[in-house]
Formats: C-alpha cells, sequence, structure tokens
C-alpha cells in the first residue's frame, strides 16, 4: 500500500502545485488523470524521491519514506515525461548503461538482460541503431524498458503513451497490465483511454487538487440518464456553453455536435439522450472541480 496524506507542494513565487493531496493506492493499476499542468508530473516527482514536499507524508508498506526517499529507490521503476538519452549511442549501450547505472542485478549478464528488454519493448530490431534516429515513440519503449528493470514493486509511469502508435499503446497496455498483478503500477496522464482500458480505479486532479477518486463505471453512472447530444451551429455552440453544463464539442462531418448535463430542467429542443463514456465523466468531473 502507498499512502499520500495531505501533500502540499509550493515553489518559489510562490506557486503552490499541490494542495494537501491524499490517496491510497493498492497493488495492482491506479490511474491519476487530469489536464496538461494539473500538478500530476509534481507529485510523481514527489513519490520518485526527485522533489521535497513542502508538507505531508507519504509512507510505502507501512513505512514513513518521505524525508528518506533512497529507501524507495532500489524497489522503484520510474518512466518520467521527459526522458533525457546520449542520441549517439545505440539503443542496447544505452539501455545497459542505464542499467549499470541504476545498479540492477542481472545474473546471466547486463547484455542479456538489455537484449531480453528491449524484446520485451519491441525494440530488438532497433537495437543497434543510434537513439537519435528513433521516432518518438521508440524513444518512449527505451524509457519503459529501463523503468522496468530490476523487477521494481512501484512502478511509475508519467504520460506513458504520448508518441505512440495505436498498435505500440496497446502492446503496451498488455505490458502494463501484466505487471500490475503483483505490484503498484501508477499511471499518470491526460489520456483518458488510458485510463479506461487499464484502471480498474483512478483520481482526477486539476489545478493542484483532488478533485475525486472513483472507478470508471461509477464515473460513467454519474452520468447515466443525465447527458444529452444535439447537432447545432456554431453560434448555437457558443451559446449552449453560456447557459448549459456542456461536457464537450466535437466537430462530426464539419457538424458541431454537442454533449451537455441536464438538471432539473429539460434539455434543449432536438437533443437526443447519449450513453455516457469515461471522456465525458472526465470532462464533467474537471470542469465540476474548477467549478468549485
Amino acid at each position: 500500500m502507498l499512502s499520500i496524506s495531505d501533500l502540499v507542494k509550493v515553489y518559489p513565487g510562490p506557486v503552490t502545485a499541490l494542495h494537501g493531496v491524499s490517496l491510497e493506492i493498492p497493488t495492482g493499476m491506479f490511474g491519476l488523470l487530469g489536464p496538461n499542468g494539473s500538478g500530476k508530473s509534481t507529485l510523481m516527482r514527489i513519490l520518485a524521491g526527485l522533489l521535497t514536499p513542502t508538507s505531508g507524508r507519504i509512507v510505502w508498506d507501512h513505512e514513513d519514506v518521505t524525508n528518506t526517499p533512497e529507501r524507495v529507490w532500489p524497489r522503484l521503476g520510474y518512466l518520467p515525461q521527459d526522458f533525457g538519452f546520449y542520441p549517439n549511442l545505440s539503443g542496447a549501450a544505452m539501455l545497459q548503461h542505464l542499467l549499470t547505472l541504476k545498479g540492477v542485478e542481472a545474473p546471466g549478464g547486463l547484455a542479456r538482460l538489455t537484449s531480453e528488454l528491449l524484446e520485451r519493448v519491441n525494440l530488438t530490431h532497433a537495437a543497434h541503431r543510434k537513439v537519435k534516429q528513433y521516432s518518438g515513440g521508440m524513444r518512449q519503449r527505451l524509457g519503459i524498458a529501463q523503468a522496468i528493470a530490476g523487477n521494481p514493486s512501484l512502478l511509475i509511469v508519467d504520460e506513458p503513451t504520448a508518441g505512440l502508435d495505436p498498435e505500440e499503446r496497446l502492446r503496451f497496455y498488455r505490458l502494463l497490465s501484466e505487471l500490475a498483478e503483483n505490484r503498484i503500477v501508477l499511471l499518470s496522464t491526460h489520456i483518458v483511454d488510458d485510463v479506461a482500458m487499464l484502471c480498474p480505479r483512478f483520481a482526477v486532479i486539476r489545478f493542484g487538487r483532488l478533485v475525486t477518486v472513483t472507478t470508471p463505471r461509477a464515473a460513467r453512472a454519474e452520468l447515466q440518464s443525465r447527458l444529452y447530444e444535439g447537432i447545432v451551429s456554431r453560434t448555437d455552440a457558443d451559446r449552449l456553453s453560456q447557459t448549459h453544463a456542456v461536457t464537450h464539442v466535437r466537430l462530426v462531418e464539419g457538424q458541431h455536435v454537442v454533449r451537455l448535463v441536464v438538471g432539473d430542467t429539460p434539455p434543449p429542443a432536438g437533443f437526443v439522450l447519449a450513453e455516457p463514456t469515461l471522456e465525458d465523466a472526465y470532462l464533467w468531473l474537471t470542469r465540476a472541480g474548477a467549478a468549485a
């Protein structure tokens, strides 16, 4: 169990990035969902021991590690949002260097472990290609490889599917799902599909504040029989955003499709009941969090 209590982070300015965040995260997959700039990366960096919180407490397996993050590092796998590589090294050489820096033990040797990790993230074909020739998705997979080395019991991944094409993303989903069977995997993302596919529970964070902790099913259920959809003109779409609880407006074949949540008042004329998605629930939660 990873327990986070009243975590606050204030940067010089002052700028408060986290406002008393508290979470209980058990073994398995747990999602942290929020827009860019919401404080997710600050929280991940604190948990990884790269930032010191202004106040609050972090307890992992009944041990307070708030001021001793080095006790977490041997059991931690971390993929930050931005991962730096030496561009002129090959993928295999870069990964082996990272394993050496992490002090990963490999009974069969680091070269063998490097090959196994590259195969697991589908980079065997590019093992000897220079990292500067890698696509964004390939670099992300190389970062994933170093994060899972050493069989960590806590795996933190920050925006891990950025730059991955659909096939790579599905491969990564399967890998993370497998890893979450016997460890904590904390997935920080602004991509709703990541949470919908992987996380039985997730938290929503906005402006450094915890909005809610829920499940995909419960989040969707909150909008059941309350979500409506209609096709309107651009002018009417702007007007509805001022008068109704609009979750989002999207273009479909050049037409403005508005999805909105109704309360006691009936929906606008021409709107029909719609089946809520997790994206609807997320947008509604963040809208409500912003208004609170």
